[in-house]
């Protein structure tokens, strides 16, 4: 696949996110984990999602159980890891009956026999966004020539 990965990292997905979706890489840092997990949501990839979500923490429900349109992914702050612990703050931007939504939330990631996980995160108010900043898209106009309602 050519196109860009949904991450937001300005690599195409078959060399982004891809590999990790399919075993052939892990991610070495929780950052990238967090990209890679919510280029799954993207892509409908449940098996990955509970792959890198660490067992003690993993829900039984199905994770993927609609058609979200997400839209974007801004990575707010990713400080070094304490040990083998980690967070990574973001905002996951998609549709929801129209309107531009967001997920706000403080991701916690624990590594295990050299492997990142996902084991929960802190929901977060969301964010304001003002009309000249860049569009929660990822399209690189302005938020008012484009999804003004982010």
């Amino acid at each position: 696949m050519d196109a860009a990965c949904p991450c937001g990292s300005g690599s195409n997905y078959a060399d982004c996110c891809q590999r990790y979706h399919t075993h052939q890489a892990t991610a070495s840092t929780a950052e990238q984990l967090m990209r890679s997990r919510y280029c799954a949501f993207v892509v409908g990839d449940n098996r990955y999602l509970r792959d890198s979500w660490h067992p003690d923490f993993r829900p039984q429900d199905p994770l993927i159980s609609d058609d979200t349109p997400w839209l974007g992914l801004r990575i707010l702050a990713a400080p070094a890891p304490q040990a083998d612990a980690a967070t990574v703050e973001f905002v996951a931007f998609y549709s929801q009956q129209g309107r531009v939504a967001q997920l706000h939330e403080r991701s916690r990631f624990i590594r295990m026999d050299g492997r990142w996980y996902y084991t929960e995160g802190d929901q977060l108010p969301a964010i304001k966004l003002a009309r000249n900043d860049r569009c929660c898209c990822g399209s690189g106009r302005k938020q008012k020539h484009c999804h003004a309602e982010c």
